[in-house]
């Protein structure tokens, strides 16, 4: 398809907003179900999610509720990068759900509940010209031509794209259950024959230039029986490009004649990947496809991106964050996989996981008052009750949040033990991270603060806190003692991808064995080897720009996809840490730094002795951080915001 004149959108998907729970447990009826994870559904807004994420620049037309759940359809597609301008806030119905569990590899009950839901009460008044227009093509979906109201909006919007040079892709998406051809319990029914539905679905044909559809679906649009006869149908009712999807043999491409052989078109294959849950498959199809197809792209590149998108989908438990990122559809395209089921290419989750992680954080300069041993050592030696070191931690933040003033690039680090009104608290002012430690103060070897099953603390964490874990790790520590450090960094990597939750790594190597330009380098050899592949480093400054260097390199080289470091402070006087900002100014892997002491110390002293007032330690502290936070944007040439 040649590419058309500039236009603000390449794509806008019409239709169903939902929010998909689905059930964790693998294996189960939905009955037995305990947990569910909780993500973007309907076959629209995954689309939406799904081009985005592939390099479209995308828009979804629908009605959420103006409650919680339409407000997260809104917050997670604008994180993907997906626009809001077409989605309606509808204050008296509330946002569909769809509940679904996996059983086995072919069977997946699914409860939909959009009784009076706000997506179904979209009508010709939501239907915008200039919103319409300013998108090279619109997808409409089967779904909602089955009520008056939603079918009238997007005929609506079929002719406002035709009149203005638009694409009109028609997703058959057929569910037998939400035209009442089927009950409660049959969600999962993908056909039922129906004269009046497909006598409805074939009025709409004829305005399409691109039709999706699996074989049940290209059945009930053309209201045949026999699939090869449902390829005429279409065909004699409309010029558009046929897409049948077959599943895990791939898919034909039908741009002129359908000729008496089936396999007379343009065949994009399929890849063999095992069945993890096949809902949602179609939307990441359609996604790949529409990259193609709307990239000026040939039809079989289009249906070879199309099928690797559906692969990615059907071999993982979600919807629409299943959905490849363009990144990691061309690594997959070019490095293939091993392994027949997708999920457990720890390469290509990582590509995956990297590359749709929340926000870009360029800059981070970090408050970090995670500490417990020398709070603790403060109030001994002051006399102060140990459990006052919780409402110091709330200062804390609030010194950081004054310097922050909302402005971009700040965090905090904050402690389980003594920190939780300070996680309240810092809610309330929206730093970019938030990171809390998970280790044994002091431990060597390593071992975690509360309960060395970590994975079943880490699932109460809200999904933007980051994990952060000091470890104590000398390249020339003895081998057990190695052995068992990294062990232990491993299962905790592995606990953070399983719960998707960011991790962070420090290492302090200088206190147990000599730091030269080398050390650091093959701290992180080591553990990347081990296939540890944190989101951040926590580094302790280096006595050389040559020691920087090498630890980029082994970083770009292991791990291109890597966040990046950021600096401690050890307690360091301000004119050190300038100095270390200095040294890594020419650094592009180092992106920031976590500063405790140097920021707290004095303040925690005066204040747990009675010394100065709430307001002065919050004024002492937001001097210091301010300081550093302007020594370290002046060292890389750039003012505060």
């Amino acid at each position: 398809m040649p590419r058309q004149p500039e236009k603000e959108l390449d794509v806008i998907t019409i239709g169903r907003a939902s929010v998909d729970l689905y059930g964790q447990q693998i294996g189960s009826r939905l009955e037995d179900v305990a947990s569910f994870a909780k993500s973007v559904g309907g076959c629209p807004a995954n689309i939406a999610v799904g081009t985005a994420r592939l390099g479209l620049k995308s828009a979804l037309l629908t009605r959420v509720g103006k409650e919680q759940f339409g407000n997260f359809l809104r917050e997670q597609l604008l994180r993907e990068g997906v626009s809001d301008k077409g989605i309606v806030v509808d204050p008296a119905r509330l946002t569909a759900l769809a509940i679904l569990s996996v059983e086995n590899d072919k069977s997946f009950p699914l409860l939909f509940y959009r009784e009076n839901c706000a997506d179904m009460a979209l009508d010709r008044d939501d239907i915008d010209q200039d919103f319409i227009a300013s998108a090279r093509a619109i997808v409409v979906t089967g779904t909602h031509f089955s009520k008056p109201n939603t079918d009238a909006a997007q005929r609506k919007a079929i002719q406002i794209a035709k009149a203005h040079g638009g694409k009109v892709v028609f997703d058959i998406d057929y569910r037998p259950n939400l035209w009442g051809l089927a009950g409660h319990a049959e969600g999962d029914n993908r056909y039922v024959a129906s004269a009046e539905v497909s006598n409805h679905l074939k009025t709409v044909l004829a305005d399409c230039d691109l039709i999706v559809g699996t074989e049940e679906e290209v059945l009930i649009a053309s209201g045949e029986s026999d699939l090869l006869a449902a390829l005429k149908t279409i065909r004699a009712l409309s010029s558009a490009t046929i897409v049948l999807k077959r599943g895990p043999m791939g898919c034909i491409v039908y741009e002129g004649p359908i000729s008496d052989d089936l396999e007379d078109g343009i065949v994009g294959k399929g890849f063999p990947i095992e069945v993890y849950n096949v809902l949602g498959a179609g939307d990441s199809f359609m996604s790949g496809f529409l990259r193609g197809w709307l990239g000026g792209e040939s039809l079989e590149t289009a249906a070879t991106w199309a099928n690797a998108c559906g692969a990615f989908a059907v071999s993982r438990l979600l919807c629409s964050p299943e959905i490849p990122t363009f990144e990691e559809l061309q690594y997959f395209l070019k490095h293939g996989s091993s392994h027949h089921a997708l999920r457990k290419d720890e390469d290509i989750n990582h590509v995956h996981w990297s590359t749709t992680r929340r926000g870009d954080i360029p800059s981070l300069m970090a408050f970090a008052i995670d500490h417990r041993i020398q709070l603790e050592e403060i109030a001994r030696r002051t006399g102060a009750d140990p459990a006052r070191i919780s409402a110091f931690k709330v200062l804390a933040v609030k010194a950081a949040a004054r310097v922050a003033n909302g402005r971009p690039g700040y965090g905090m680090l904050v402690d389980e033990k003594f920190g939780r009104d300070a996680f309240f608290e810092a809610a309330k002012h929206g730093f970019d991270w938030l990171g809390r430690p998970v280790e044994r103060p002091g431990s060597r070897p390593l071992r975690f603060e509360f309960s060395q099953d970590i994975g079943s603390q880490l699932v109460e964490w809200p999904v933007t806190h980051t994990i952060k874990c000091l470890c104590f790790y000398h390249p020339d520590d003895p081998a057990e003692l190695k052995k068992e450090q990294s062990e232990k960094l491993r299962t905790l990597y592995d606990a953070a991808r399983k719960v998707g939750r960011e991790l962070l790594i420090e290492i302090i190597a200088g206190k147990n064995g000599p730091l030269d330009n080398q050390t650091i380098a093959r701290v992180l050899t080591e553990l990347y080897d081990l296939g540890i592949r944190p989101d951040w480093w926590k580094l302790e400054p280096q006595a050389s720009s040559e020691a920087w260097r090498n630890i980029q390199s082994v970083i770009a080289t292991r791990d291109p996809w890597c966040r990046g470091v950021v600096l401690l402070g050890l307690e360091a006087p301000h004119d050190e840490l300038e100095a270390a900002f200095a040294a890594t100014a020419k650094i592009d892997a180092v992106k920031g730094f976590a500063v405790g002491r140097t920021l707290f110390a004095d303040a925690a002293e005066k204040w747990l002795a009675g010394r100065i007032t709430d307001d002065g330690a919050i004024a002492d502290m937001a001097a210091r951080f301010e300081k550093l936070t302007g020594a370290w944007l002046d060292a890389r040439g750039r003012k505060a915001a």
